[in-house]
């Protein structure tokens, strides 16, 4: 199976060099790196062509993106990734042998909140208990149907021609597309959450700290949930 590494980028040449090196240690390697720029003015396009990697420009908002980088992207499967996460080394065989099962449509690796101080335990474990409590509390119908909530810093991936099926993100969305995205493809197969960790940034707890972190991602959920989505991201700041 041939892998696309997508990732949807805004302002985020800080981060990047780390990314380069996490993607470096892939074993065996993506069949390619697709960064799709939202308008950075940070030299973030610049940077990762420097990386090799490929470019493509875009609107800004993160469903747009992602579904430019998917329809973009040259491989068989698509792991969307975050600027400021990082996958395991042995990332592509994981994905490989998870859509090696028909009947999985989308899955993602189980994210740990990690700075350079310290890991985010608390945060890490909330972000986990959502996967299975925000469906059950907000769609309890689509829980007992096996709908489970992964989000973006969970590494998401899927075959390129189910997401296409699908009709990808909404390309409205600017934030909780991943949400909307595994309601979506829940209709062709099962969600499911790898027991395979991926490291992610705490910049915005380091930022917001923990209370306030968790309160935004609660309120984040609630808006969504219940249908209060337009500019949606005015509740969910940027953090560079």
């Amino acid at each position: 199976m041939r892998i696309s590494i997508v990732i949807p980028m805004l302002n985020e040449a800080k981060a990047l060099p780390r990314l380069r090196e996490a993607l470096q240690a892939l074993d065996p390697a993506p069949c390619e790196i697709l960064c799709v720029d939202g308008g950075s003015e940070d030299g973030s396009a610049e940077l990762a062509q420097s990386y090799g990697w490929r470019v493509v420009k875009s609107e800004r908002g993160r469903g747009l993106q992602i579904n430019t980088g998917v329809e973009a992207a040259e491989g068989d499967a698509v792991l969307v990734l975050h600027a400021d996460s990082y996958p395991p080394v042995d990332a592509m065989a994981v994905i490989g042998s998870t859509l090696a099962d028909p009947g999985i449509a989308l899955a993602s690796f189980t994210p740990i909140i990690r700075g350079p101080e310290k890991t985010r335990w608390g945060t890490t474990l909330h972000n986990w208990a959502k996967t299975w409590y925000a469906p059950l509390v907000f769609r309890p119908h689509l829980f007992v149907q096996g709908v489970r909530l992964l989000f973006g810093d969970h590494g998401m991936f899927f075959r390129r021609a189910d997401f296409l099926k699908i009709g990808g993100c909404d390309p409205a969305a600017k934030v909780m597309e991943e949400a909307d995205l595994c309601i979506a493809m829940a209709r062709l197969g099962k969600i499911r959450l790898v027991p395979r960790a991926i490291e992610t940034s705490d910049r915005r707890i380091a930022e917001w700290g923990a209370v306030k972190a968790n309160w935004i991602y609660l309120k984040m959920g609630f808006l969504w949930a219940t249908g209060a989505r337009e500019r949606l991201e005015r509740h969910y700041p940027d953090v560079r």
